[in-house]
């Protein structure tokens, strides 16, 4: 059971309880970590508190990069990751396996999933290709997979609204198409191998993952480290360009992105209680986003499978 620390000041989130996750009594041990003290010594990962690991205990499973909001709909759990690091493919799996959510939201475009439920259908654990995601369908047991990131046709129409509202120069609005029709080709592909995938056995790696200096074998500390260094390192990166037009078309994306996600989300919680994997600088917006989103005009709450 995890078990949240409430904010007692005003956190605008009317009718929400929102808090960091603190501390667990119940999360099972993840299996083929050699950190994992749980699975090292053979006990059962679903077993009871006598085999488990506290989340407090493992540097790269703290409520630094998770959060909990809350309502009579259901639980929404968002938790932030660094993209195909080990640190976070592992707190993935293991928040995903101790709360057994009935809904399982990732930060993909909705047509990609089919590509990422077949890189998670494999004997590894985690799979070989996909990252954090593929680990994060492969340890959820529900059905229910869905992708909240673009595009999609809200978060085109949030897109126009942000332009229209913020009137960018030309040329940022010219990064912002650019950004979009990538994008958007990025996303047919994964379509296109998976349904390649799906007639064959050929498992097409449509992204080359991100090397770190630390894998899966080292150290739960060095980890969380390594992974903290990156979260640096791209916020540094990220403020140092702020005022250049890319990135001015980057935030103008990102606001549409969150504002669409977290619609989604709020959507999708109706169905019960719901795991989010998303990029660790979206999380706190997406939760600040939460409570004032006009989810009903996203178009987008259908199934993606």
């Amino acid at each position: 059971m995890f078990v949240i620390s409430v904010d007692p000041g005003d956190d605008g989130l009317d009718g929400f309880m929102l808090g960091h996750l603190t501390h667990d009594d119940g999360l099972g041990s993840v299996e083929g970590d050699p950190n994992d003290t749980g699975a090292a010594q053979g006990r059962n990962p679903d077993a009871g508190a006598e085999g488990n690991v506290d989340i407090d205990s493992d540097p790269r499973v703290t409520g630094e990069y998770v959060r909990q909001v809350s309502s009579a709909a259901g639980t929404l759990t968002l938790v932030g990751v660094v993209h195909d690091h080990p640190a976070s493919t592992y707190r993935v799996r293991r928040v995903i396996t101790g709360l057994d959510p009935d809904v399982l939201a990732l930060e993909l475009p909705p047509v990609s999933i089919p590509l990422f439920e077949q890189y998670a259908n494999a004997d590894r654990s985690p799979p070989v290709f996909g990252g954090e995601m593929s680990a994060a369908i492969q340890a959820a047991a529900t059905a229910t997979t869905v992708g909240i990131d673009r595009p999609t046709v809200g978060f085109f129409r949030r897109l126009g609204r942000v332009l229209l509202r913020e009137r960018p120069p030309l040329r940022t609005v010219r990064n912002v198409v650019s950004d979009a029709v990538e994008t958007t080709k990025h996303a047919i592909t994964c379509r296109a191998a998976a349904a390649v995938g799906a007639r064959t056995s050929v498992r097409l790696e449509v992204d080359s993952p991100i090397a770190y200096d630390v894998g899966p074998a080292d150290a739960a500390d060095d980890q969380a480290r390594d992974e903290r260094t990156q979260v640096r390192r791209s916020r540094s990166f990220m403020n140092a360009f702020r005022t250049a037009s890319r990135s001015q078309a980057s935030r103008l994306e990102d606001a549409a992105r969150e504002e669409e996600m977290a619609a989604r989300l709020v959507r999708l919680r109706e169905e019960g209680d719901t795991v989010a994997v998303v990029g660790i600088d979206h999380l706190d917006s997406i939760v600040e986003r939460l409570s004032p989103v006009d989810d009903a005009t996203s178009p987008d709450g259908v199934r993606d499978r």
